[in-house]
């Protein structure tokens, strides 16, 4: 094994990727090395790109003061194969293909102890502190955030650390709800389409997908959503409620902007619950007493934990998951793939593959 690997790092924010070479690591410990061969692009990798969150009136939330230090590569959706694993990592076959949970904890905390690294507050996740997938070589500090994928398409799979694990924990926090009572998804892009497969694999019966592009809406209603509505008609809280038949309980909004969280005050019944994922930004304003009278629970959601990497894994290798449609492209075009991302050209899931 050669000593140096390819690492695409940002170097400064907003400029292109570039290729530069670092040491290999060492696994030590617990730790497990893992070659790259599939890392999904996600847009949150675009805000990182960019350098800051947009937190609404005007505030930012900049990258530098999360502890990020660059150069760091980006990327967290990742698979890949062990290489090596440290003295104290237990048997871990050389080889095996391994899906990675990228949101690692402090390890030390007590949301760690429960396995709720994704709600540590000195989190080390790969891709945003440490190198993530656009590395050749990611170390992973303990094998319990590796996951067997088995037979599922590797290029899909990959995609089980962010967008499985986030729609997952997602809905799980609209739960319990009958399998006729209809879900809003607002965001027919990768994870919008994710949210379609996991309540099919659910059960649920009652999809209505929200989005501005008819072709996004077509691979929507192809992943199984029973309705569509494109938001950028005259009235689309109005074609939301008349598609359901009337105000709905339980709305995602994958987008999460000013605009879309207006639409969705308009739209919700008493009980409702409404979880906000994306992070696109902006601010709404929200009648305090309102949300009293119709009972409402408002509630982020920031990707989801080692427990729901590995639910996902086990609903696709029981072939419970319809496939999520996703475009590959070579590991080296990863600018491209950036590019892409942020002009909103993609449908589904972009992921890099590197032979």
């Amino acid at each position: 094994m050669p000593d140096t690997m390819d690492v695409w790092a940002l170097v400064e924010h907003e400029k292109p990727l570039e290729k530069i070479q670092q040491p290999i690591p060492e696994p030590k410990g617990k730790e497990v090395l893992i070659k790259v061969t599939h890392c999904g692009v996600c847009h949150s990798d675009i805000h990182f790109w960019e350098g800051f969150y947009d937190l609404g009136g005007g505030r930012r939330l900049n990258i530098k003061d999360r502890g990020v230090k660059l150069p760091v590569a980006m990327g967290h959706e990742i698979l890949g194969d062990i290489v090596k694993a440290g003295p104290d990592a237990g048997e871990q076959p050389a080889g095996a293909r391994r899906a990675v949970y990228p949101w690692l904890g402090c390890g030390s905390c007590r949301r760690c102890a429960r396995e709720e690294d994704n709600m540590c507050t000195a989190q080390k996740s790969l891709g945003i502190v440490q190198n993530g997938g656009y590395a050749e070589y990611v170390l992973v500090p303990d094998s319990r955030y590796l996951v067997d994928p088995g037979d599922v398409d590797p290029a899909v799979a990959c995609t089980f650390g962010c967008s499985g694990i986030t729609t997952l924990n997602a809905i799980s926090k609209l739960m319990p709800l009958d399998p006729e009572e209809h879900v809003v998804l607002v965001g027919a892009g990768g994870l919008g389409l994710a949210a379609i497969s996991i309540l099919k694999a659910y059960g649920h019966e009652k999809i209505i997908s929200v989005d501005i592009g008819d072709d996004k809406l077509e691979a929507a209603r192809k992943a199984g959503a029973t309705a569509v509505v494109n938001s950028t008609g005259a009235d689309p809280a109005k074609e939301i409620m008349t598609a359901a038949g009337g105000p709905v309980l339980a709305v995602i909004d994958f987008v999460n902007i000013s605009k879309t969280a207006t639409m969705i005050q308009n739209i919700l019944g008493k009980g409702a619950k409404w979880v906000q994922v994306g992070i696109m930004g902006g601010s709404v304003e929200v009648s305090l007493a309102g949300m009293v009278f119709k009972n409402t629970t408002m509630m982020g959601n920031i990707t989801g934990d080692p427990k729901h990497l590995r639910e996902v894994a086990r609903l696709g290798r029981e072939q419970k998951l319809p496939p999520l449609p996703v475009t590959k492209m070579p590991w080296d075009e990863v600018n491209k793939a950036l590019t892409l991302l942020r002009e909103g050209k993609v449908t589904g899931r972009l992921v890099l593959v590197r032979e």
